[in-house]
């Protein structure tokens, strides 16, 4: 294995490449209203539209994983920022609901190949501080993308440049793409496993099958009303994931390799970080839409509007993860994450107390000390939520390493909007707009104390912070 020294430009390049598939997460959501006048799209069409790229991303991640460890990070991830700009032209030129669900189903795609690479590829040519700030940079880039989604999706529909309208959000990629494609090959060195792993077939197929069921049946769910189709799919759900676990118990016992090896997943380390991903990052991204829903449907600002009130936010949270390799160093990586979740809990009480008491006379503005409190607490979550799940994995088992945290990450982004959107529709239905928010947001409390609590009887999966961070 290759193991040269990745400099400055190259984690500069990585990080661009990493825009890509976050920012997609988002930045779709402010289009659809434009999406469904244009293509008469129905509101099954637009959340499969939402569903397809996530439901694509989360399948494929643990191969490109694989993938990258045989071939080459580089030469995977390359040819994902390739799928990912050929889609998002595809995207762009849609003329039909059709072609726009397999472009974004290709968007996904090649998401998942460019993402494990970049974890992977840091892990592995970084050592000590180095390696400690890269991880702190790729969490503030990955959550500051999600918010630029946001932030620019609004913007991008108001100023309708060229009279692209919604579909600058996806041609808004292809610059992107070609800067990646240009300087990657000569700035991000090469890396691979020496023998190649055959890839699971079967694990990939049910771990398909498994994703595929549970985030269909939750965004199909509330708008079919819970039919049978639905409950199918929920039932399915656990019986492909006991299928995938009974098939990488196998193929691991007779020194194969499987898709989702046991032996990584018995790790303390992944262990925690996979809880971590569930609790936190589902109610990140189901933060963001129940507010984004509170302050378009609730107080009738417009998508661009809407997006600007994540800026407050957005710019606190990188400014917390740059300060994340020196507070992971001073606290270790248990006292950040505690002090992460510390700051969005106060930042969210803070949150609820202002529409309380400002309701409905709520401006941007208003929203700013509450929100920057929650933006900087995430920071130090995401942070450590990378450098502990990676912190036990094996240089050879990097790729899915990288591969198995990214994939429940993305489930977990995905599922939110449809759980606490559930939790959010479901008071709404028996009360008004500030109580369904209010009610969302205490869920979420709760979801944070967890996390406080697991955090805190989970002692011995935190190693004494090392060179490595």
């Amino acid at each position: 294995m290759q193991t040269s020294q990745l400099q400055r430009t190259g984690l500069m390049v990585l990080l661009a490449g990493q825009l890509l598939p976050m920012i997609d997460f988002s930045i779709v959501n402010v289009a659809l209203d434009a999406m469904a006048h244009t293509l008469q799209a129905t509101a099954i069409e637009l959340a499969l539209i939402v569903a397809v790229y996530g439901i694509a991303f989360a399948i494929c991640l643990a191969m490109g994983g694989r993938l990258g460890d045989n071939y080459g990070r580089r030469r995977v991830f390359l040819a994902g920022v390739g799928i990912f700009g050929i889609a998002s032209l595809l995207c762009g030129i849609a003329n039909s609901v059709g072609l726009l669900m397999f472009a974004r189903a290709l968007q996904g795609v090649g998401a998942a190949f460019i993402v494990p690479q970049i974890l992977a590829t840091l892990h592995i040519t970084l050592k000590g501080r180095a390696h400690a700030r890269a991880i702190g940079l790729y969490g503030g880039i990955g959550g500051l993308a999600f918010i630029i989604g946001q932030v620019l999706g609004g913007f991008l529909i108001k100023a309708d440049i060229g009279g692209y309208g919604w579909r600058s959000v996806f041609l808004i990629n292809l610059p992107i793409c070609l800067f990646v494609l240009i300087t990657a090959r000569r700035f991000v060195p090469e890396t691979q496993n020496t023998q190649r792993v055959p890839v699971d077939v079967s694990g990939t197929l049910l771990l398909a099958g498994a994703i595929g069921c549970l985030m269909l049946a939750l965004a199909l769910g509330p708008l079919l009303h819970w039919s049978w189709p639905c409950i199918l799919l929920l039932v399915l759900f656990p019986l492909f994931l006991h299928r995938l676990r009974q098939s990488s118990l196998r193929l691991e016992a007779a020194n194969g390799a499987p898709l989702l090896p046991p032996s990584l997943l018995r790790l303390p380390s992944v262990r925690f970080g996979l809880t971590l991903a569930v609790l936190f990052f589902s109610c990140w991204s189901g933060f963001m839409f129940s507010v984004a829903l509170t302050l378009q449907a609730g107080l009738g600002l417009t998508a661009f509007q809407s997006g600007n009130a994540f800026i407050a936010l957005g710019v606190a949270y990188f400014i917390g993860a740059m300060q994340s390799t020196r507070i992971v160093e001073r606290l270790g990586k248990r006292g950040a994450l505690l002090m992460g979740c510390g700051i969005q809990m106060v930042g969210l009480v803070a949150l609820i107390a202002t529409l309380q008491l400002a309701w409905p006379q709520v401006g941007i503005f208003t929203l700013i000390p509450a929100t920057v409190l929650i933006g900087f607490g995430q920071s130090f979550i995401v942070s450590t939520f990378y450098r502990i799940g990676m912190s036990g994995v094996p240089h050879h088992q990097a790729g899915a390493g990288s591969a198995v945290l990214s994939t429940v990450q993305q489930s977990a982004l995905g599922l939110g909007p449809m759980l606490l959107g559930g939790v959010f529709t479901q008071i709404y239905t028996h009360g008004n707009h500030l109580a369904a928010i209010t009610g969302t947001l205490g869920v979420e409390l709760v979801m944070m104390a967890l996390l406080v609590i697991f955090t805190s009887l989970n002692r011995r999966t935190f190693q004494p912070v090392t060179a490595e961070g």
